[in-house]
């Protein structure tokens, strides 16, 4: 099993969905149990389905010099740095540390391929690509890092991470052990992935799209509704913000037992909570709440729901947000993050939206209703094509 890790302090955390723009924001829609998808209005294509789409990212630009990188995926992220007073944290935590010691480890599975779809589609057999679409690094999948990077100014290490749904969770594994090893003293994490052609044709053409609101865990679920979003957290060592929470723990697994559906024991995501413990110095009993992957696919939800009914007491409060946000996809892990941070710092878990009668492999930890509880310690699980798992684990500063 792993061992202990020293923890490591979440000194400034935002997210921006179709939720809520900030943690404000964000907030009073969970509290009011208040959704944020809408019918799909944004695919070339007729597409009955509802999507988490984040509104004026259309009308949006990006700064000046930005211009060339200039696509919705990066505006998205524009915007999501400038909510909670983030940028100006981060560019402080710059300054604090030093360019070359701060890493940036962002993770995403779009990118700017949305870009890309439209350089292809106003393509022009006489004079080519359009004029404003011809920047090499726009339509690569390092297109948010190279952004963020301008942005933030940051020197360190440089990382995209792109393993499906849990793409920017495992950036906080990263991040940590790029701390811990001395090649940082702080990292700027996050993800971001935005509603694109390529990502709602390609689910629907797995049968995996609902045509309804997600609903997930309910007996009735007929599939994800996508979602866009973007977060962003800044960890540093436990001593540079003694009143912050923290990152104690997480768990890798890839069980690579089939390209888009988990093993059907959910051995995957079975190890990467049980690794996310060891690390953090947990026993199941003290875990208050568990973020679900909960994506509402009949798979995912039936395996996810089976394991924490064995794993977990019924004491244990669990649920799934897509309800509110829809499945972000790359940009899963960082909301859900941040949504179980809240937890810790709020006081209430939030329950499942959208599920009226739960599937029978859910145990008594799936909570349908929002619950005022004082969350000590937190779960967020992240589980992607290809069993490319993983689970965080935080804690409030006061019990750690």
């Amino acid at each position: 099993m792993p061992v202990r890790i020293p923890p490591l302090a979440i000194s400034a955390f935002t997210a921006t969905s179709a939720a809520g723009q900030g943690r404000d924001a964000l907030v009073a829609a969970l509290r009011e149990r208040r959704s944020g998808l809408v019918p799909n209005d944004i695919s070339s294509r007729p597409l009955p389905c509802w999507i988490g789409r984040v509104a004026g990212i259309e009308a949006m630009g990006v700064p000046g010099p930005l211009v060339p990188l200039d696509c919705r995926n990066n505006r998205l992220a524009w915007l999501g740095l400038n909510q909670d007073g983030f940028l100006g944290a981060a560019r402080a935590a710059v300054a604090r540390h030093g360019p070359a010691r701060v890493a940036l480890v962002l993770g995403t599975s779009t990118a700017s391929i949305a870009a890309t779809e439209e350089a292809y589609r106003r393509y022009d057999a006489a004079t080519g690509f359009p004029p404003g679409l011809l920047e090499p690094l726009l339509h690569s999948p390092h297109s948010l890092g190279v952004f963020v990077q301008a942005v933030l100014g940051t020197a360190g290490p440089c990382v995209t991470v792109a393993t499906a749904c849990s793409s920017s969770a495992k950036v906080f594994a990263q991040a940590e052990r790029l701390i811990r090893h001395g090649l940082a003293d702080a990292a700027v994490v996050g993800g971001v992935d935005t509603l694109c052609d390529s990502v709602l044709f390609g689910f629907n053409s797995l049968e995996l799209v609902s045509p309804e609101p997600c609903r997930p865990f309910d007996v009735r679920r007929r599939g994800i509704s996508i979602g866009e979003a973007a977060g962003f957290a800044i960890l540093e060592r436990a001593d540079a913000a003694p009143q912050a929470p923290r990152l104690i723990g997480w768990g890798e697994s890839s069980d690579a037992h089939h390209m888009s559906s988990p093993h059907p024991d959910g051995l995957g995501a079975r190890r990467s909570m049980e690794d996310a413990l060891a690390r953090a110095g947990l026993a199941l009993r003290e875990v208050d709440y568990v973020n679900l992957h909960g994506t509402a696919t009949p798979k995912n939800d039936e395996v996810e729901a089976a394991v924490i009914a064995r794993l977990f007491p019924a004491t244990t409060r669990a649920s799934s947000t897509k309800g509110w946000t829809g499945h972000t996809l790359g940009a899963a892990g960082i909301l859900e993050a941040v949504i179980a941070l809240l937890a810790l710092e709020q006081g209430f878990v939030p329950g499942t939206l959208n599920c009226d009668e739960l599937d029978p492999h859910c145990g008594p930890q799936l909570a349908r209703d929002n619950e005022p509880l004082a969350v000590r310690f937190a779960l967020s699980n992240s589980f992607g094509f290809g069993g490319n798992n993983c689970t965080l684990a935080f804690a409030a500063t006061a019990v750690h």
